[in-house]
């Protein structure tokens, strides 16, 4: 009734109604959202794009020297962004379980940047298509949310699909790519160790990792080290630079839009993977591949559309409430 009072005023050439609070509050919502979606596909991109600076100086450099330009710019781009609150910020309620969620972004990075030193980025990715759904599995076994009967029928598709990437036994796959898929794991274990450290600011948790990261890929540096060539400093700085820039881009997404509205949008990476290996590499993921990691992607989805459809009945009213 008001929609139409409303329109009944504008034709009579009276003032509108002003909008409703619930209305501005709907739209910035929306424009929020929306907001959070663009950063997170920004920082995939960003994410890819690491990854390909890291695949070519792999090729040159032994990992060791990648792994820790990836955290060593990155402390020192956070250092400079902190500067006056930095020793402040690095207290934490949580020392401990902060050092081991850095352990755990630590081998992330390794098992992947190694991975893709043999295989092609868009392989590493649908095989990184798996993590959303072992944090589904890693939140129900060890931060007592529930596992349903869709929980379980998403994580076991999701492993099928790993399967038909890997195709293990066929000798076609490169050994390699078992550490893409311990990677998902680490992943997952950092991510649900970022859910139990929430009681520290956002900034602790990133100053945390990075100095966690350039700490203990500094103890490997010395046995790997080699004189690097001029021509390749800025894609050092780059595989630096681009992890942080797009961890801050993933910070804010998160800060702007829920969880659940951005979730299906991270299969998004499967695109922009092949997009750089192609450009980059002149790589194409195979059949196989891409029918892997259709079953992953359409496994995520599935179990991220039944949580949301038993969210929107536990919030709805019953009949003792209304």
């Amino acid at each position: 009734m008001s929609d139409l009072r409303d329109n009944a005023a504008g034709q009579a050439g009276g003032p509108e109604t002003a909008p409703s609070s619930v209305r501005l509050a709907a739209e910035a919502k929306a424009k929020a959202t929306a907001q959070g979606i663009g950063l997170f596909l920004i920082a995939l991109m960003l994410f890819g794009l690491m990854d390909v600076a890291a695949k070519k100086l792999a090729q040159d450099y032994p990992p060791a020297m990648v792994i820790w330009a990836r955290f060593a710019v990155n402390l020192a781009l956070v250092s400079l962004l902190f500067r006056g609150r930095f020793v402040s910020l690095v207290r934490s309620k949580q020392p401990g379980l902060q050092f081991l969620r850095g352990c755990f972004q630590m081998g992330t990075v390794a098992l992947f940047f190694l991975a893709i030193r043999y295989i092609g980025l868009a392989d590493a990715a649908a095989l990184g298509a798996l993590s959303p759904v072992l944090i589904t599995l890693g939140a129900a076994l060890f931060l007592g949310e529930r596992l349903g009967a869709g929980r379980i029928i998403g994580i076991v598709a999701a492993f099928a699909g790993a399967l038909i990437v890997l195709r293990p036994g066929t000798g076609v796959m490169h050994p390699a790519a078992i550490l893409a898929l311990l990677a998902c794991f680490t992943y997952a274990g950092g991510a649900l160790l970022t859910r139990v450290v929430r009681f520290d600011s956002t900034a602790t948790s990133v100053i945390w990792s990075a100095m966690v990261g350039t700490g203990l890929s500094s103890l490997a540096l010395p046995f790997f080290w080699q004189e690097v060539a001029p021509i390749d400093f800025p894609l050092f700085i780059a595989v630096g630079a681009l992890g942080a820039v797009g961890q801050a881009a993933l910070i804010v997404a998160f800060r702007k839009a829920e969880a659940g509205s951005i979730a299906p949008f991270g299969y998004s990476d499967l695109i922009f993977s092949s997009l750089w290996g192609w450009a980059f590499f002149a790589q194409l993921p195979d059949r196989y591949t891409v029918l892997g990691a259709v079953v992953i992607a359409a496994a995520g989805v599935y179990v991220w559309s039944r949580e949301r459809a038993e969210a929107r009945r536990a919030a709805e009213p019953t009949a003792s409430d209304r």
